[in-house]
């Protein structure tokens, strides 16, 4: 290891000491018995002016130390840039500088994260309010009606059922806003285990399969029984069913979707087809962004968070969603999980 200057220096004072002790030890020898005392006088006062301008320069080290110390914290806590300062030199001085440095960007770091945290959070909040702004005013305006007019027991009944309609829609959006929140506050947990990739896609398709067949859309699944993938099924399934469930809400009735899965070299590839009302290429990107509804189909059902929602469950388990459509003729959803 390289040898710092401080510890050089002690290590000559140490040396010169013990160097004179030995001189003196040799000349008391030599010198006659009545110089003896004045020589060890002289050597004892040398030894006591060396010992004395050591603690004087080890006094001043202490404090220039500590000056720079201070000077260092103070220019980290102004968030000025550490000026004259190497990694490369072994003093003390630049190696607690380092250390602060280090704490210090680490600091930085979580308070950026903080910040981002905060921001995140307001955005959701702003969010999450102006999204049940709409079904929360349904609901009130039904209320009133309900109480203050006088309605026959089939009007109230009308008027229950689109209360109803209401409900369930504000219980969706809750749900897929938690869902949201939890995605990205990193509370979002997953657990990957080896497991039959049919019986996730089953799962994912029973989510829609009502809705398929009020549409009369026909579904079918090609899929090997025996192909596994680690993946966490549960959420898997979530991801799979949003796209499906957008496909459902986008195919006219008497329309078909088609699930084909191929396994690749790194990859298994899951390719939901559809017969559609299609997708720009201009809005590829932008249909995996939260609340993201197209103009064309903006008065639909949806909140525009299935998709988003789809693409965070994949990404976190280190695959990708791509797509491909054209206007009037469907579209084609491909999930890719890593093998």
């Amino acid at each position: 290891m390289k040898e710092t200057h401080d510890t050089g220096f002690c290590r000559r004072i140490l040396l010169g000491l013990a160097f004179c002790a030995g001189m003196a030890g040799i000349f008391f020898q030599w010198i006659p018995q009545e110089y003896i005392r004045g020589f060890l006088l002289i050597f004892c006062g040398a030894v006591m002016s060396i010992t004395i301008l050591w603690a004087l320069w080890q006094s001043r080290q202490l404090s220039d130390f500590s000056n720079d110390i201070c000077e260092t914290v103070d220019i980290l806590m102004e968030g000025r840039e550490l000026k004259n300062f190497s990694l490369y030199e072994e003093t003390a001085v630049s190696k607690v500088q380092e250390k602060l440095l280090q704490y210090y960007e680490k600091m930085k770091d979580e308070q950026q994260q903080s910040r981002q945290d905060k921001q995140t959070i307001q955005e959701l909040v702003s969010d999450i309010s102006h999204q049940v702004k709409t079904p929360t005013a349904n609901i009130r305006m039904l209320t009133g009606i309900l109480s203050q007019h006088e309605l026959s027991r089939e009007k109230q009944n009308n008027f229950l059922d689109l209360m109803t309609v209401q409900v369930n829609k504000l219980d969706f959006l809750m749900q897929s806003l938690i869902k949201m929140s939890r995605l990205e506050t990193g509370t979002f947990v997953l657990h990957p285990e080896e497991a039959r990739l049919s019986d996730t896609i089953a799962l994912a398709m029973s989510m829609i399969l009502a809705r398929a067949e009020e549409k009369n859309i026909r579904l079918s699944a090609d899929c090997d029984s025996k192909l596994t993938v680690k993946h966490d099924p549960k959420w898997t399934a979530e991801a799979i069913g949003n796209i499906l469930d957008n496909a459902v809400k986008y195919t006219p009735d008497g329309g078909a979707i088609s699930i084909f899965v191929r396994p690749w070299q790194f990859y298994t590839r899951i390719d939901i087809c559809d017969t559609g009302i299609g997708i720009d290429e201009g809005n590829y990107n932008a249909i995996f962004q939260r609340f993201y509804r197209a103009e064309e189909v903006a008065a639909g059902e949806g909140v525009g968070l299935g998709l988003y929602l789809a693409r965070g469950i994949i990404t976190r388990q280190n695959g990708y969603i791509t797509v491909k459509s054209k206007k009037g003729e469907g579209s084609t959803f491909s999930v890719f999980l890593l093998n």
